[in-house]
């Protein structure tokens, strides 16, 4: 191989249906089969309950008024009713909106009204966040709504359904939903799945930017579909097989690579509790004999380091997936000899690619699956680019770009920004820097972006930065990601205050607290007359992070 450009393989033949004809026909493949355990849920459904179920909630959805290309929003933590809201908008086109649920008030206003949010689904709390009451005081328009909200704010939104707790004035119960479909709306479903294309846009998932302010990266059926099944078939996936799924459902792992991953492959999957908790993993996994497990880093390091690990059985597990952020080595290898994870994977690739591009396979050497990123994906193509757009060599850093059927429609409402991302020739852009070596195998070196990934989760800086400069007393603020043993990355500011101002640590922290996601409040805070700067007038940002790393006396690990 004379240049760093690799195509995946061309068979088996890419998908061609939507997710709603998929999911029939997994109902009609194996209608018995486990489709969905949600553990803390006490919930059991078969491929051919989910189906129904799916069914009847997409009938309950057009009743509303709800119809292809509408715009539904899901705002919740892992449950049975994301994953039935996940499979009932496919069916009737309406594209489904993932919202983070770390999310606080600015950014659930800022994505609602972006991509024209018309009706919004979620629970009424999960620990600290009062997603009812957060909601209204967005709208308090709903309390006071008897059929369609109108609200100032959120001029969009026109139903609120709420997930259990208390029943509200203004909100639909999520169990009520299936209720207000007559015959009319179940012949409608017919027709509307009928009529839907692969191609149609089904998810919208939001991505920070360098400029601060998330994009909604859409995806299509057929992205989504096909890569959550050559990801599944990575991983050995196959009927029968029972996947443990802590990773977030509004990540693509979770949506993509866990649901339709098991649903492509007759495999069940298994969510242990409504967030990550290594115990509940555990206890999942031997109770429900799970064969394979994802998560990010962190969440194989909380479980293999928990107290309780030793005395619980996961001999049924086989197979998994480790992604979602660099991967320790010393973790993988672990993973593999404490958790009888034998064929596990690691895989690489971004929201805008559906995710994974590149993933390790169960036929490759044991010192390959544990220290790179793997192969390229069947049907895509991958190559390393120096700044000047120009395929570098094997074993030469430069730029990844993707192309294939898994690149994003493009960033909703965006066009600027999706001809920035996503290049003439197809090639999306992924601003992390690589390597692929001459037997074809990728490793990332570092990144061209300013993104931190902390515990899994993709946190730009310039987004941080941009909120903090709301702050009265800050003048100009940097912030960097430094290394961090449990999350990867943790989050840093540098502040540079306005003349004859004082400020402390936890004042700056407290004015993100509720405003920003709680994984993107700046774990440590320096307050600096100046910052490192080019001659240029640009901050020198890897000099800020060497120079924490130095004052924390932090270690840089090893990734693959």
């Amino acid at each position: 191989m004379k240049e760093a450009h690799v195509r995946g393989a061309t068979t088996p033949p890419l998908r061609e249906e939507t997710i709603g004809t998929a999911l029939r026909a997994a109902a009609e493949k194996w209608p018995e089969t486990e489709a969905l355990v949600s553990v803390h849920q006490g919930i059991r459904w078969t491929y051919t309950e989910l189906d129904a179920k799916a069914d009847a909630l997409a009938a309950g959805l057009l009743a509303l008024g709800l119809r292809r290309g509408d715009r539904l929003g899901i705002w919740s933590p892992n449950n049975a009713e994301w994953t039935l809201t996940q499979f009932a908008t496919a069916k009737i086109g309406v594209i489904l909106v993932n919202i983070n649920p770390a999310y606080r008030l600015s950014e659930l206003e800022y994505t609602l009204n972006k991509v024209g949010v018309a009706a919004l689904v979620t629970p009424e709390r999960f620990k600290t966040s009062e997603y009812v009451a957060m909601v209204e005081e967005l709208a308090p328009e709903i309390a006071r709504s008897t059929g369609i909200i109108g609200s100032a704010r959120l001029p969009h939104l026109k139903h609120a359904i709420q997930i259990g707790g208390t029943p509200r004035k203004g909100w639909y119960a999520f169990d009520g939903i299936a209720g207000l479909a007559g015959d009319e709306e179940r012949r409608m479903l017919a027709m509307t799945e009928r009529d839907l294309d692969a191609y149609d846009p089904i998810n919208i998932q939001f991505t920070s930017g360098t400029t601060g302010l998330p994009k909604g990266a859409t995806l299509s059926h057929h992205n989504i579909l096909n890569n959550g099944f050559f990801v599944g078939r990575s991983i050995g996936l196959k009927q029968g097989d029972r996947l443990c799924i802590p990773v977030p459902l509004y990540h693509c792992f979770g949506m993509v690579m866990g649901n339709l991953g098991c649903l492509t492959h007759g495999a069940t999957m298994v969510y242990p509790a409504e967030a990550f908790d290594p115990l509940a993993v555990l206890q999942a996994v031997e109770k429900e004999r799970c064969t394979g497990l994802y998560g990010v880093p962190t969440m194989f390091i909380a479980e293999l380091s928990h107290p309780d690990f030793s005395r619980f059985d996961l001999s049924s597990l086989r197979t998994g997936c480790m992604a979602g952020s660099p991967c320790p080595v010393e973790v993988m290898k672990k993973v593999i000899s404490d958790m009888h994870m034998t064929d596990v994977t690691i895989a690489y690739g971004m929201t805008e690619t559906s995710p994974v591009s590149f993933q390790t396979g169960e036929d490759d050497p044991l010192e390959r699956r544990v220290s790179t990123i793997g192969r390229v994906q069947p049907h895509l193509e991958c190559k390393i680019v120096d700044l000047d757009g120009k395929t570098v060599p094997p074993d030469t850093p430069g730029e990844l770009c993707t192309r294939g059927y898994s690149v994003m429609i493009g960033y909703w409402d965006d066009v600027e920004k999706t001809a920035e991302a996503v290049d003439a020739e197809g090639w999306m852009h992924t601003g992390d820097l690589a390597t692929i070596d001459a037997e074809g195998y990728g490793n990332i070196v570092g990144r061209l972006k300013d993104m931190v990934i902390r515990g899994g989760e993709n946190v730009y800086p310039r987004e941080i930065e941009e909120y903090l400069y709301r702050h009265p007393k800050i003048e100009d603020v940097a912030v960097v990601g430094v290394p961090d043993p449990k999350f990867g990355e943790e989050i840093c500011a540098w502040v540079k205050l306005k003349p004859g101002e004082s400020a402390t640590e936890d004042e700056i922290k407290a004015f993100c607290k509720g405003q920003i996601a709680h994984y993107k409040v700046p774990r440590y805070v320096r307050f600096v007359p100046e910052f490192p700067m080019t001659v240029t007038g640009k901050v020198q940002k890897f000099q800020i992070r060497d120079a924490m790393i130095e004052e924390l006396k932090l270690e840089v690990v090893k990734t693959a």
